[in-house]
């Protein structure tokens, strides 16, 4: 159960979910800047930007957001989930080009403190082809994931069950950050 009262059923509203529906106010700007980051005109594949939120929040150790975004970047990536499972396993064995690996270094680095990104890191990111665009986005989506695990797990929010997970994925894939279902009482 969430350190606070949501205002509703939890296991219908996991994770995120229940805290977004929560404060509205606060959600519709968080909303947003998702639906940029990981599903607006890019040039990096939608699949390949959940994979970097999946990989900080199982660095964060947030299993709803590990758990949901793996699914969000499965489903959007031709060698699904086997491929997530093994760069969160093992990121330097993982069959990922070198540019998605250096950008999901730069990720992990983020995780870690800002201050830890160097001008190395963003070097080995240009030379396997990242733009500053890619590397600007591979940041702020770390940060912005860095935020919401701490946002699940500081409040306590219960993970989904697998049905959660297979509805919101879909949803996602579709419609976006925007198209989630408001709570009933709402």
């Amino acid at each position: 159960m969430a350190y606070i009262d949501l205002g509703l059923d939890e296991h219908e509203y996991p994770g995120i979910t229940g805290l977004l529906a929560y404060r509205p106010e606060t959600a519709k700007p968080f909303r947003d800047l998702l639906n940029i980051l990981l599903r607006g005109p890019h040039s990096m594949p939608a699949g390949e930007r959940e994979l970097i939120a999946a990989y900080v929040s199982g660095l964060n150790e947030c299993v709803f957001c590990c758990t949901s975004h793996s699914s969000f970047a499965a489903a959007q990536l031709d060698e699904g989930m086997p491929l997530i499972e093994q760069v969160l396993a093992d990121l330097d064995s993982a069959p990922v080009s070198p540019k998605l690996r250096a950008l999901l270094r730069i990720a992990g680095a983020v995780q870690q403190s800002g201050r830890t990104v160097t001008e190395e890191l963003v070097a080995a990111a240009r030379t396997e082809g990242a733009t500053d665009l890619e590397i600007h986005d591979t940041v702020l989506i770390a940060a912005a994931f860095c935020l919401a695990n701490r946002y699940v797990d500081g409040l306590g929010t219960i993970p989904g069950d697998e049905t959660h997970y297979v509805e919101t994925t879909k949803r996602i894939v579709e419609s976006g950050y925007s198209g989630r279902r408001a709570p009933a009482s709402a």
